[in-house]
């Protein structure tokens, strides 16, 4: 349980867990070389080969075991699928670039029409690259919408679909002055673009934009610049880059001590607040608003997983089932086109473990999210996720 004020030894830690668990959505990548608008030929009749890449080997022990969770999740996935059969081929990375190419390519030259995976976004560019000009499309774990397009499509939630969900729910609600904190290290820069981009679309004014330092220090030396902007800016809502497994702690305690109650001014993550559970007793986030899946199908999965594996799955792990699910919808058509870009992107999309998601033209997605807050250290559903494209929440 977090402790009202972590040593400084603590928070440090916390703030070192958060940079590894942003890696996946702060990698900058290389260049990648386009894939055009078509993808392998497949046979109707036949089982499809899918590749799935992921860190096998890892030397990272928690590397290791998410990659034991997407092979689970993926095999959960092919169990379920009815009318088409997936040929699951897995191929480990090591979590490596190098090695996540090399297995690319084997995969390619074994068959594969399609690759899932692999985990970072450097590893998934670099794949993406080898295996363009071979047609073949790749759906990579990564959250980072700066490596999509071409024949790279990036499976995880993104900064700028949570932003779009959230400033759109704030100025509906009355909260459209807003004020945004963010590190300044990658990560935080990328939040901060999906945060402006998303409030010029939803009719919110970005009043101002405080970075800090990604270290205890640099968040203590934070708070007294962000009290100040709120009152010169008239600020009604604050739009933290923020993770619960680092600076946030300090901030929910810290601000609120230096004159910004959640009930004098609306708190907005950027990233979920009911993870890990503790985070719920922290005075700081009663009443924030944040996005997630929705956790009906969210629940189900991870009761199912589960069942099958004796233990619940890692956070990203249903990233592997949605791919292997996306492909086995278009699959069921029986179309020899089904894993092009043009299929792969229809606009209906697909049902996934966190509720219903489509891939974008772009290489990005989309996914739909509800609106949550914590009320009395429990969590509250403000607005339930959509349920198909094109109604309240896109």
């Amino acid at each position: 349980m977090f402790s009202v004020l972590p040593s400084a030894r603590k928070v440090l830690n916390l703030i070192v867990l958060l940079i590894g668990g942003l890696l996946i959505a702060a990698c900058q990548p290389v260049s990648m070389g386009g894939g055009g608008n078509s993808g392998p030929s497949i046979d109707p009749g036949a089982p499809v080969a899918v590749a799935l890449l992921v860190p096998h080997g890892s030397a990272n022990a928690q590397e290791a075991a998410l990659a034991k969770d997407l092979e689970s999740a993926a095999r959960l996935a092919v169990a379920d699928l009815q009318g088409v059969k997936i040929d699951l081929r897995v191929y480990g990375t090591a979590g490596q670039a190098g090695q996540a190419q090399q297995a690319a390519l084997n995969a390619v030259g074994d068959g594969a029409k399609i690759i899932i995976g692999p985990l970072h976004a450097e590893s998934a560019n670099a794949v993406a690259v080898a295996v363009a000009n071979k047609g073949v499309n790749v759906l990579a774990f990564s959250n980072n919408a700066s490596i999509a397009g071409g024949n790279l499509f990036v499976l995880g939630q993104t900064f700028d679909d949570t932003a779009r969900r959230l400033t759109k729910y704030a100025t509906r609600q009355g909260k459209s002055r807003i004020l945004t904190v963010h590190s300044s290290n990658l990560a935080g820069q990328l939040g901060r673009e999906a945060i402006a981009k998303a409030a010029a679309a939803s009719g919110a004014t970005i009043v101002g934009n405080v970075p800090y330092d990604f270290s205890q220090q640099g968040v203590v030396s934070a708070v007294p610049v962000i009290a100040s902007n709120v009152r010169s800016t008239s600020a009604d809502a604050i739009f933290l880059t923020a993770n619960t497994a680092g600076a946030l702690p300090l901030f929910s305690q810290m601000l609120p001590e230096n004159g910004l109650a959640p009930t004098d001014i609306q708190y907005i993550g950027l990233t979920r607040w009911d993870k890990p559970p503790q985070t719920l007793d922290l005075p700081g986030v009663q009443g924030g608003w944040f996005a997630m899946p929705d956790p009906q199908k969210s629940q189900s999965f991870e009761s199912r997983f589960h069942a099958a594996n004796g233990k619940f799955p890692h956070a990203i792990a249903g990233l592997a089932y949605d791919g292997v699910a996306a492909i086995g919808a278009l699959a069921k058509r029986g179309g020899k086109d089904a894993l092009s870009r043009a299929s792969l992107t229809q606009s209906a999309g697909y049902q996934g473990t966190g509720g219903v998601f489509r891939l974008m033209p772009d290489g990005t997605n989309q996914r739909g999210l509800a609106v949550a807050t914590i009320r009395d250290k429990k969590l509250v559903i403000l607005e339930a996720a959509p349920k198909g494209f094109g109604g309240a929440g896109f």
